[in-house]
């Protein structure tokens, strides 16, 4: 069980500071607003997506949060990470910005593998 708890937690705290605290310290500047502008969506929707990026983080963090709300969590977090990788691919072709969503995707696909294991070994 020991090794399971670590598995999960390095790779959710992988995620929080992917999606959590990153988004959150850098969303503002320039670069990350050219980013977005670069893709093709309006300003708005980095803000809005910052603010659901620090929720599902809180989400996955917190112990307490029921089983169905950190589902919703995940699958967010994997559409997120779907769509980043084809929105980089349609503007700028294959390459490392296109595939490290995925790379992302895998740590959060290993996240949740292990939760799952965890909560079977608890009931």
């Amino acid at each position: 069980m020991k090794k399971e708890k670590i598995v999960f937690w390095t790779a959710t705290l992988l995620i929080a500071l992917f999606e959590g605290v990153m988004p959150a310290l850098t969303s503002q500047t320039e670069l990350a607003k050219e980013g977005l502008k670069h893709l093709g969506y309006p300003e708005y929707f980095g803000n809005a997506l910052v603010v659901f990026k620090i929720l599902g983080v809180l989400v996955l963090v917190t112990p307490q949060v029921p089983k169905r709300i950190k589902e919703w969590a995940y699958a967010g977090f994997a559409f997120d990470f779907i769509f980043a990788s084809i929105s980089h691919g349609a503007v700028d072709g294959l390459n490392g910005q296109t595939f490290f969503p995925l790379i992302v995707l895998g740590i959060l696909i290993l996240s949740y593998k292990y939760h799952n294991k965890i909560n079977i070994a608890k009931n």
